[in-house]
């Protein structure tokens, strides 16, 4: 009898540790990924100060490369007229796509002008830093991807136009081609607009998906203005998703 009821203890026990390991590791990883959570969190948070902590060459470069993302696989490379002051957002979109942005928040709006090498034409490229978090862009993101708002002509960004240089002229009039992405990984919204610089108007806007698109034979098109605001969106984006993984390894 006794020896059964020690039988009967040690296993009470046995359980009671098993049971209390398993706890233990349940809580560990609750732990865990609770803090993997958090760091996300943060590290989506400090990408919306990156428009401050950035230096103004490493957001916006002096020149950018484009090897092969001209019509044809042409090379292209632009260069930075201007640097507009941070400002709001009201400043660099239309009413309405100030609207449909609203939703995010605007914390801050920076942007760039830059000309092709032959200043033939300009873009604006605009980086939207959002007040809203990862649930917020998600769903903004959703909206433009079921809505194709994207695409919308009454959707566009507006230019930043830099007296004395080949942006001169460069207005709303101007407008011909336009990229407008929701991220997703960050707050922010990155957008380009793009128009020839010797001041020509523009009736019939065309995305840069489409203007770039195989067999487009349009003057937006084969002038390479929807590559122009595609590439240079591609390569801002590009360096502010490096800097913010930068950011983040060193806070690690």
């Amino acid at each position: 009898m006794a020896r059964r009821a020690s039988g009967r203890v040690v296993a009470a026990v046995a359980c009671l540790v098993l049971g209390t390991g398993l706890l233990g590791g349940a809580a560990a990883g609750a732990w865990l990924t609770g803090g993997e959570e958090r760091a996300a969190r943060t590290a989506f948070d400090n990408a919306r100060e990156l428009w401050r902590d950035m230096p103004v060459d490493e957001l916006f470069p002096t020149e950018i490369d484009g090897a092969g993302v001209g019509p044809g696989g042409a090379d292209r490379r632009w260069i930075r007229v201007a640097v507009a002051p941070d400002g709001a957002c009201a400043d660099g979109l239309d009413p309405l796509l100030a609207e449909v942005l609203s939703g995010v928040g605007c914390h801050r709006l920076v942007r760039a002008t830059y000309t092709d090498e032959t200043q033939t034409t300009v873009t604006t490229v605009g980086l939207l830093f959002a007040e809203a978090d990862s649930a917020g862009m998600d769903t903004l993101a959703r909206r433009f991807a079921d809505e194709e708002l994207a695409g919308r002509t009454d959707l566009l960004p507006r230019t930043f136009a830099a007296p004395g240089t080949a942006a001169d002229d460069f207005g709303d009039a101007q407008r011909a081609s336009w990229s407008v992405r929701v991220l997703t990984e960050l707050p922010v919204v990155v957008y380009a607009v793009s128009g020839f610089a010797d001041g020509r108007a523009i009736s019939d806007p065309e995305p840069a998906a489409e203007a770039t698109a195989d067999g487009q034979d349009s003057t937006i098109a084969l002038a390479g203005l929807g590559h122009d605001a595609a590439g240079i969106a591609d390569r801002i984006e590009a360096g502010l998703r490096e800097a913010a993984e930068s950011r983040t390894q060193e806070a690690r």
